[in-house]
């Protein structure tokens, strides 16, 4: 019988492959966790939470603002970026040590190094071989560049991060959740940014009208944008970095960030000589279980290109822990994943947009824009915007859309009620909360007409 070092082994410390790694071993398998680097992945420490941390903090400079409409004398507040960036860093640290506890309770070993695959059972780890009954991969993705002249003069989200000071003038490059969540928060923090993208407006694939209204109130808030262009080369010179654009125009900023989507980390991992299969964008071939073309090596997260959300790696990791370990065989559902941007202001979303589900068929759509309550002393001329999509023939809800304050946090009751199969009747029947943002989705009657 052959005997391997663990029963499972997880390549990538990030959210997906620490819960893969933690419920294995609760379950009692033994288990190995290989990281290269920081334990915490893309979400902890380079993505979800650092990002929504500095929004947070962003945002306060609206509140000041609004503040004096209610009474209040603000005085000469003053920023200091350093001092945001050590908290958030004090707060990652604080984030990976919960990390490492986790798993160490749960008797998971860690192995710090850079594993690549020699069979399909076996790694080397800086030297030291690893063998396992079986394997996942959970090394997540990286920001894309693309190859331009001057590219090197270019930061991505990774840095953005971390930056010691804020410029002055800034170009984002890119129209994704990424690209609009950076331009909120410099543009809030008195940054004067422009945001360069190949497409007319901003969030690619979300509901045309989640796309208007942000790029609306993003324009009013001060953010430039130049629609349906593209970056042809960088030079950086004494006064600034210069953007030479495909119309021939330059822009002249102070640093560039590039957010022009992420490629999966599964180059440098030897996966050929394990005989894993990946498609052309580099991201691991899977089945609906999270089985790669050798069946005993799994995949989750990012590096497979599915969809790329933190709750739904830690759910693949969950549903494979209970397919291997706990005798519980479960497909992983991508129905109705709900999702959030968090731009200022910022977009929720779940189900299908218009588009989407009119070419499913007949839908009666409904839509409400109105000025939040806050706003009625603030003074601000900021706008939410709510939506409806439902199948005319069943009458069950298939999209709620959302742009606006506390977005996120009313469109994730309504994921549990598309969930639950929920129909315009039934939402219609629930009794609001006022005054409240979220009543208006329970008092949506009027449908919008075709034009």
């Amino acid at each position: 019988m052959v005997r391997w070092d663990f029963d499972l082994a997880v390549i990538g410390a990030g959210s997906g492959g620490v819960r893969a790694a933690r419920l294995a071993a609760e379950a009692g398998a033994k288990v190995a966790l290989i990281e290269r680097g920081r334990v915490g992945g893309t979400c902890v420490l380079r993505g979800c939470v650092p990002k929504k941390l500095l929004v947070i903090g962003a945002h306060f400079a609206e509140d000041l603002a609004d503040m004096q409409g209610y009474g209040w004398n603000v005085g000469d507040a003053t920023f200091d970026w350093a001092r945001l960036i050590a908290a958030k860093n004090a707060e990652l640290a604080r984030l990976e040590g919960v990390y490492g506890r986790l798993l160490r309770d749960a008797g998971v070993t860690l192995i710090e190094g850079r594993a690549n695959f020699t069979d399909r059972h076996s790694l080397d780890v800086g030297g030291r071989p690893v063998t396992a009954e079986r394997i996942v991969v959970a090394t997540g993705g990286r920001p894309l560049l693309p190859v331009i002249p001057g590219i090197e003069h270019a930061i991505t989200s990774d840095q953005a991060l971390d930056l010691l000071s804020l410029p002055k003038r800034l170009a984002i490059v890119g129209g994704g959740y990424i690209a609009v969540e950076f331009a909120g928060i410099f543009n809030a923090l008195g940054v004067a940014v422009t945001q360069c993208l190949r497409g007319d407006t901003v969030l690619r694939g979300f509901d045309q009208d989640v796309r208007a209204t942000l790029a609306e109130e993003m324009a009013a808030k001060g953010v430039g944008f130049r629609c349906e262009t593209v970056v042809r080369s960088i030079e950086k010179g004494a006064g600034g970095t210069s953007l030479l654009l495909a119309d021939g125009e330059t822009l002249e900023v102070d640093l560039v960030l590039y957010a022009t989507g992420r490629r999966p980390n599964s180059d440098g991992l030897g996966l050929e000589r394990a005989g894993v299969a990946v498609d052309d964008r580099g991201a691991v071939v899977v089945d609906g279980f999270s089985r790669t073309s050798v069946d005993n090596i799994f995949a989750i997260g990012d590096v497979t290109g599915r969809m790329n959300l933190t709750p739904v790696a830690l759910a693949e990791a969950t549903a494979l822990v209970d397919t291997l370990f706990r005798g519980r065989p479960r497909a992983m559902d991508y129905t109705d994943v709900p999702t959030a941007v968090f731009s200022l202001p910022p977009v929720a979303t779940v189900g299908l947009g218009e588009a989407a589900a009119r070419a499913r068929g007949a839908v009666d759509v409904y839509l409400s824009r109105f000025r939040p309550m806050r706003h009625s002393l603030s003074g601000r001329r900021e706008w939410t915007m709510m939506k409806m999509v439902v199948d005319s023939a069943s009458d069950r809800v298939l999209g709620v859309h959302m742009v606006g304050a506390d977005a996120p946090e009313i469109v994730q009751g309504f994921a549990v009620a598309l969930k639950c199969g929920a129909t315009k009747a039934q939402v219609d029947a629930t009794i609001g909360i006022h005054p409240t943002a979220a009543e208006e989705l329970v008092t949506l009657r009027d449908r919008v007409t075709d034009e």
